[in-house]
């Protein structure tokens, strides 16, 4: 297949571009970084493109996967921030719907990124592609953000193209991603959990979003919301003991909720709140995990 790419660049998807080379696909990165660097990230056989107006019309796109945004968690929501995580968004999702409305041929499908912030915070809550959600609060910018970027990309249905959204967890794997973040307290053993600790984290290891990414883009039934998340969800406290285990240190230094409001403003209900996630569509779909519990998902990526 012919395959265009954004967000080629970043933890998912230079290892998700690393797999598909290797796998026989051709594949177009479509990225701000200059050309040298996303051959050194993707692979130096990929086609870069800076702008979807040097799309080949010739050549044709089989297939669409759009992982571009801003880092939801790099900075402090202010509200210039926080525009700037839609624009990276909504515009490039938008783009390329008008780039795929102009192709002789549209795509067979458009798998697109989201988040399990789709959610807000269910509390205890167990959560499913189906199930039943309150109305949007205000005060819930990650829950709009992903709802606005799902109806977006859902728009691509009216011209032809199957469109999958994969519904992202904390992403778990080696050089990179949430755990770089974690990793230096803990390594000096001053992590511990944050707020109550009770707070659910649903996670996925990158090789087994990657091979979900894979498995949507080869079965063309697939249709729709799929959470990307590993089966086994813990809470904050047993995620952090657990990667404190790991790492043979102590987690005895908690981060009261009062802290982390101070320390990252409205964005610390990333840390504080959360979602019990399953994969229910996914694995009745047939997929199985290969890094379904932490502790193996942990030893695999600090190893």
């Amino acid at each position: 297949m012919r395959i265009l790419i954004t967000g080629g660049t970043g933890f998912i998807g230079a290892r998700l571009c690393a797999v598909l080379r290797e796998a026989g696909h051709q594949l177009v990165v479509y990225s701000r970084q200059p050309a040298g660097r996303v051959n050194a990230l993707c692979g130096e056989d990929v086609e870069s493109l800076n702008s979807l107006d040097n799309l080949s019309a010739e050549e044709g796109i089989d297939a669409v996967i759009n992982l571009a945004g801003e880092s939801i968690a790099a900075k402090r929501w202010t509200p210039e921030r926080k525009q700037q995580l839609l624009d990276s968004r909504l515009n490039t999702t938008q783009a390329l719907l008008d780039a795929m409305a102009a192709m002789p041929k549209p795509p067979g499908c458009l798998i697109n990124a989201s988040a399990i912030g789709f959610y807000g915070d269910q509390g205890d809550r167990l959560v499913d592609e189906d199930s039943q959600l309150g109305d949007l609060q205000s005060s819930d910018f990650g829950r709009e953000l992903c709802q606005r970027w799902e109806q977006t990309a859902l728009q691509a249905e009216a011209l032809g193209v199957r469109v999958c959204i994969v519904r992202i967890g904390v992403v778990v794997g080696a050089g990179g991603g949430f755990l770089s973040k974690m990793l230096p307290p803990f390594k000096l053993g001053l992590g511990g959990q944050m707020g109550s600790g009770q707070q659910w984290m649903t996670w996925v290891h990158r090789e087994d979003l990657i091979n979900i990414i894979i498995w949507l883009l080869e079965h063309p039934d697939c249709s729709g919301p799929y959470n990307a998340t590993s089966p086994g969800a813990v809470r904050n406290k047993a995620f952090t003991k657990t990667l404190a285990d790991a790492l043979h240190r102590p987690a005895l230094l908690p981060m009261p909720s009062v802290v982390a409001k101070a320390m990252f403003g409205e964005m610390s209900q990333l840390l504080l709140t959360g979602q019990h996630v399953v994969p229910k569509r996914i694995t009745d779909a047939g997929f199985e995990f290969k890094y379904p519990d932490l502790k193996s998902a942990l030893s695999q990526a600090l190893n």
